[in-house]
């Protein structure tokens, strides 16, 4: 039997692989709050496994001293995305890292999808509207917004949830445009990003935060795009550069956006807050019961594999 720290609260059902593996469940916080950098350290010190967030930060002072305590085997992150840990550091010292990958994916694209709608159509603004008492009745003119059907859709990364939002698409009769850092091949692919912006309507980000895509977009990008489109980000924060985009929606550059990710999580930018034509959620993409317990199960999954001596299919390599 080994010892598995879970940093925070999952939804029900989410450890049963360890629990039905005969594995200790230790943690999370009675309060459910996020473990400091020191209480990181000692849980890894003193577990054979980890089962993580992604705003837990894993580095290398984490997994270094889960090896000083030399029972520290591997880490589950139950997210799709990584950067939250320090895989460079964790492949050195031989520390399996797990992901959940696939399991979010149509969850994540049907939120793309909403934003794109609520974003194009201003929903957001109308809805604030008539809740504080500015809406005094039907009128032709009033919260005229761009079409989302038969609109050109540009996706930045083609991985699956970007591919799942194209799907989606091809319901509101869409052109839909891609680019990727390889040629996929497929109809719709465009070489570069410089090519794509200029001809999309609504550009939605689906790129893993690395160091080559932190401000992927930024003053520059957004001033390729049409005056009349629309920004979704329902990848990482740091992809797109916030205060550019502020400044573009300020300055009629493009028409709106729409964001689930920010730089500063939990904090969000002020400028955000007041910027024109924005659609802002609080990082909700995988966010139902079904999807998160899959996701949690996924990751205790991984876990359980590698504390078994298997391989499991969801190791990032």
């Amino acid at each position: 039997m080994a010892r598995v720290l879970v940093t925070r609260r999952l939804t029900d059902g989410g450890t049963d692989p360890l629990t039905e593996a005969g594995h200790e469940v230790v943690g999370p916080a009675d309060d459910d709050r996020p473990l400091t950098a020191q209480e990181l350290c000692d849980g890894a010190a003193a577990n054979d496994a980890i089962v993580c967030l992604l705003t837990d930060r894993i580095d290398a002072e984490v997994l270094r001293a889960g090896q000083a305590g030399g029972r520290l085997r591997v880490v589950g992150n139950a997210a799709v995305g990584y950067d939250n840990i320090d895989v460079t550091t964790a492949r050195e010292l031989n520390i399996a890292v797990c992901n959940t990958p696939g399991v979010l994916d149509a969850t994540t694209a049907d939120l793309a999808f909403l934003l794109i709608l609520a974003a194009t159509r201003t929903a957001t603004g109308a809805e604030d509207d008539l809740r504080h008492g500015r809406w005094t009745g039907w009128g032709f003119n009033t919260h005229l917004a761009r079409d989302v059907n038969g609109a050109t859709l540009g996706l930045v990364g083609y991985g699956r949830i970007a591919r799942a939002v194209a799907d989606r698409a091809a319901g509101f009769d869409m052109e839909v445009l891609h680019t990727s850092r390889t040629d996929t091949g497929l109809p719709g692919y465009i070489p570069t990003l410089s090519e794509l912006l200029p001809r999309a309507d609504i550009v939605s980000l689906h790129v893993p935060l690395t160091e080559s895509t932190h401000h992927l977009i930024g003053a520059a990008e957004l001033a390729l795009m049409k005056p009349t489109a629309v920004i979704i980000n329902t990848a990482r924060g740091p992809v797109l550069d916030e205060d550019a985009l502020v400044d573009a929606l300020e300055g009629g550059t493009i028409f709106g956006a729409g964001l689930d990710v920010f730089e500063g999580e939990p904090q969000v930018n002020p400028r955000l807050l007041t910027a024109p034509r924005t659609t802002l959620l609080p990082h909700i993409g995988s966010a139902t019961i079904g999807t998160r317990t899959r996701m949690a199960q996924l990751a205790c999954q991984g876990v359980t594999d590698v504390l078994a001596g298997r391989t499991p299919p969801n190791l990032v390599t």
